[in-house]
């Protein structure tokens, strides 16, 4: 389901972000040895929506920062998911990048569906009028960005 906000002016919203890497959140973004931007995360529905579930997600962004693919695996509930299988998953879509080279991406916000639920980088206006706009990492809201776009970093 779109969000209502989503069908309204997206003036604010931000063209492209960039993503720092760093050794936590986004420990596995970078470039291809094509020249493809990636990013490799472990998004989740938190419990209080239902049962939650976990999931292994791998964008791949063109030079320019536009969405190309996205490769997500489901792993049911955080409680009942076989946690090597996710694992082993997770090393199995860094291996299938090649050579790669851990660095910051700069990349347009996007949404796509898969498993009833929506994944992305996808902003939104903040909860006041006058609020800057946030770019959020979902499912699980586990980055976020605002202004300056360019500056790589995000809360948590």
């Amino acid at each position: 389901m779109t969000p209502a906000w989503l069908l309204f002016d997206l003036m604010g919203a931000p063209d492209l972000i960039a993503i720092d890497h760093d050794t936590y959140h986004a420990e596995h973004v970078g470039r291809t040895a094509d020249g493809r931007q990636f990013f490799l995360t472990t998004p989740f529905e938190p419990a209080a929506k239902g049962p939650g579930n976990e999931f292994v997600a791998l964008f791949l962004f063109d030079q320019s920062g536009r969405l190309l693919e996205a490769k997500i695996d489901e792993f049911g509930p955080r409680a009942q998911m076989d946690r090597d299988h996710r694992q082993s998953r997770y090393e199995a879509r860094l291996r299938e990048l090649g050579q790669v080279t851990f660095t910051r991406i700069e990349v347009a916000p996007f949404a796509v569906e898969r498993f009833g639920t929506t994944f992305g980088l996808i902003p939104r206006p903040g909860d006041e009028e006058d609020d800057p706009w946030w770019v959020e990492l979902r499912p699980g809201n586990y980055m976020a960005f605002t202004e300056p776009w360019d500056s790589g970093r995000y809360d948590t």
